[in-house]
């Protein structure tokens, strides 16, 4: 879809002229999360608005790909910064296979179910396993890719929102390929009507698990971003409050778009800094507007804009 294409092409330059031109390292910090929310929130998408699973547990990913960094990048392994990235994103690959192996067997409330238990087991495990992950006190001073000292206008914030551009970009071309590949196609054909899909031969088992694997990696290579990014990794990022973030960010933009998640992000960051000094209310705050969302906008904003212009969306010969 030429819309979509474009879409997300504009947003990367939008991202790279602030990035560029902004002199706030608080703006810069803000430009950061919606990068890595747009990540993340990109790789759940891809099973919930294409696979149409709801895996409550695709935090684990996040969190192994931020872990693996952390424990590969300290002084005891020494491994540089910049390979320990795209292996984190490997490594939560390899689990999105092995836990994909047994979760898309089931169904409905099972999946949701066990995909959350996976990522509990790793929270507990990150909290207890202390020789590796140091418990509940986290793995700190965890560093940056060298390539980001090379030059004096990379260092600093400005250089992590490079960083999540070119990421950001990674991610989006992985997402827009799949989607308009015959992969992407059969898991839509999945998602709307299994049994249909398997009468003229579609492998529900085969395609569902090529989507959960890179939106595994997907969310790993988001994790191993924001790792190098706060320089601190601890047990909570294998909590609920990253899977609810991520829910509302994809149900607010929009699932099955690749824009939607895009959209979230911006609106969910923004948000979170303006709902900020609400402090306890902030989380009950969200949920009034996720509620409102499914209520009035069950497509989310991206799915309302499809619906009325619907000639935005159409597909076109080169998409």
């Amino acid at each position: 879809m030429k819309f979509e294409r474009n879409f997300l092409t504009g947003f990367l330059l939008l991202a790279a002229l602030l990035g560029v031109f902004i002199q706030s390292d608080y703006l810069l910090h803000i430009l950061t999360l919606v990068l890595i929310y747009a990540i993340l929130a990109s790789s759940l998408n891809l099973i919930v608005g294409y696979v149409g699973e709801f895996p409550l547990g695709h935090v684990a990913f996040f969190g192994l790909g931020a872990y693996t960094v952390a424990i590969l990048g300290a002084p005891e392994v020494g491994m540089p910064i910049t390979l320990t990235i795209p292996l984190a994103a490997f490594v939560a690959a390899a689990f999105g296979w092995l836990i994909g192996r047994i979760t898309l067997r089931l169904n409905g409330p099972f999946f949701v179910i066990v995909t959350l238990a996976f990522a509990e087991v790793l929270r507990l495990l990150a909290t207890n396993w202390v020789s590796l992950t140091n418990g509940p006190m986290g793995i700190a001073g965890i560093g940056h890719p060298a390539v980001l000292d090379m030059a004096p206008w990379l260092q600093g914030k400005r250089g992590f929102v490079a960083m999540g551009i070119v990421l950001a970009a990674l991610t989006f071309f992985i997402a827009y390929r799949l989607v308009h590949s015959s992969a992407g196609r059969a898991a839509v054909t999945l998602r709307e009507n299994n049994y249909v899909a398997q009468s003229v031969g579609i492998d529900p088992f085969r395609y569902s698990m090529f989507v959960f694997i890179v939106a595994a990696f997907l969310a790993g290579l988001a994790g191993a971003y924001y790792a190098t990014y706060i320089s601190f990794v601890g047990p909570e990022v294998f909590g609920f409050p990253f899977t609810a973030t991520m829910i509302i960010i994809v149900l607010l933009g929009g699932k099955g778009t690749l824009s939607g998640p895009v959209v979230g992000a911006i609106a969910v960051t923004l948000l979170e800094e303006y709902l900020r000094e609400f402090k306890e209310l902030r989380l009950s705050l969200f949920g009034i507007i996720v509620m409102a969302v499914v209520l009035f906008a069950p497509d989310g904003v991206m799915g309302y804009v499809r619906h009325r212009f619907q000639s935005l969306f159409r597909r076109t010969s080169h998409a």
